[in-house]
């Protein structure tokens, strides 16, 4: 599979460009948390809109036929899928906490993935069959739902999908079976008539371009050539996954890989802000143009059937933000928050580069600074600098494009992960 290219400097002017278009917005920010405090997780429900606007045109004018399912391990806040389930999705689910949210909301087309679902997860999609489309994730999973079987309703056969996984080799083989398994698993499907096989997924993450995909079509596609011409025309759908990273590419604080924190304790010096840099992302329309090419050459030649796609990241990376009070300021380079990286989940920004904005003193000058938060740990860390003219305690800072795979992984270390999202409008809501 392809590798990512080398990290490059992001660019001055980029930069500027991403933090003015927040501080334009700072009044509302401002408002937003001195009404609701802080910390606060503010939804911006129409760039969410936005994004699942774009995401869809750029494959429906690729493809004849579509169908979007939003990944809800990415973001699980409620009032997300419910945007999403206005803006014509599905939800793509990977546990039974995960199903019933998408119940509880009513949606009426749902694919349910993951490895090691429980007997009592395979019941629950087994009651609510007309709405859920069960992707197997391999032998045992498909004889643990055929022992469920005798015990629900036969009145129409449960719709499933098979799960492929994209790398047979190292820890990505816990997902789904491989290609040469395909032909045997299908066998044992075909003689179990209360089972409806209807299509193939596919994932693989981290996709800042779509070189993996269109390479695993590719093999795919010799697969399906060696296939029996019955098992080809009950193909109806494949479906691509999701892992397709945000334009803006992947931000970093070193051009180095990092394993695990930053040495010396997160002792970035700070006698000067220090470069960043981006690995670039691609446009959505280039994916789909890229894996559009592919599936015309290896895919439709054999099946006539819908391709599915499952984004998470995409969708709601730049859709939330975090609103941090400073509680304590400690030295004019050392400042503490009212909020600790347990409400994010893990040790993110020892890492990942996003700029903090003061927006209580705003400016386009980013001042080194240690931003910390209020966790009894060193790995505390939130960023090391800021945009502003200074900074004091009581100001409202601003981590923009936070939606994604940090909501999701709150956790109640240490401090409280309580709900602190808002909607981002005239009429602020619970999330």
């Amino acid at each position: 599979m392809s590798e990512h290219p080398a990290p490059l400097l992001l660019e001055k002017d980029s930069l500027e460009t991403f933090v003015r278009a927040y501080l334009d917005r700072q009044e509302r920010y401002l408002a937003l948390a001195q009404k609701h405090g802080s910390p606060l997780w503010v939804l911006d429900s129409g760039v969410l809109k936005a994004k699942a606007r774009r995401f869809s045109q750029a494959f429906n004018a690729c493809f004849d036929q579509t169908a979007y399912y939003f990944a809800v391990k990415s973001n699980n806040c409620p009032e997300v899928a419910a945007t999403l389930l206005e803006s014509g999705f599905g939800l793509d689910v990977s546990s039974g906490i995960e199903l019933n949210t998408a119940l509880d909301l009513n949606a009426g087309d749902i694919v349910f993935s993951g490895p090691g679902k429980t007997d009592e997860e395979l019941r629950l999609a087994l009651r609510h069959k007309d709405r859920v489309t069960l992707l197997l994730d391999g032998f045992s999973e498909l004889d643990r739902l055929c022992a469920l079987l005798p015990g629900s309703d036969q009145a129409s056969p449960v719709r499933v999908g098979i799960r492929l996984t994209t790398n047979p080799q190292g820890l990505w083989r816990k997902f789904g079976i491989t290609l040469e398994m395909l032909p045997e698993f299908w066998k044992k499907i075909a003689a179990l008539p209360p089972i409806r096989f209807a299509g193939l997924q596919f994932h693989s993450s981290w996709n800042l371009t779509p070189d993996r995909q269109v390479e695993f079509i590719a093999l795919l596609g010799q697969t399906l050539a060696r296939m029996p011409g019955d098992f080809n025309r009950s193909i109806e759908f494949i479906d691509m996954g999701g892992g397709y990273w945000p334009e803006e590419g992947e931000w970093l604080h070193s051009p180095e890989p990092q394993q695990g924190a930053l040495p010396q304790e997160n002792s970035i010096p700070l006698d000067r802000v220090r470069p960043h840099y981006r690995i670039p992302g691609t446009p959505i329309e280039m994916f789909a143009k890229a894996l559009s090419h592919a599936v015309q050459t290896h895919i439709f030649p054999f099946a006539d059937c819908r391709i599915c796609f499952e984004p998470g990241r995409w969708i709601c990376h730049s859709a939330m933000h975090l609103l941090l009070s400073v509680i304590d300021k400690k030295s004019h380079d050392l400042v503490i928050t009212d909020a600790g990286t347990n409400i994010i989940g893990w040790e993110r920004f020892e890492t990942d580069y996003f700029p903090v904005l003061n927006l209580s003193r705003s400016g386009l000058v980013e001042r080194p600074c240690h931003i910390l938060g209020s966790l009894c740990t060193p790995h505390d860390v939130f960023g090391y600098a800021y945009f502003g003219e200074g900074i004091e305690r009581g100001d409202c800072l601003m981590i923009p494009c936070q939606g994604a795979y940090t909501y999701s992984l709150g956790q109640n270390f240490i401090k409280g992960c309580r709900d602190l999202s808002k909607s981002e409008g005239q009429t602020p809501r619970q999330g």
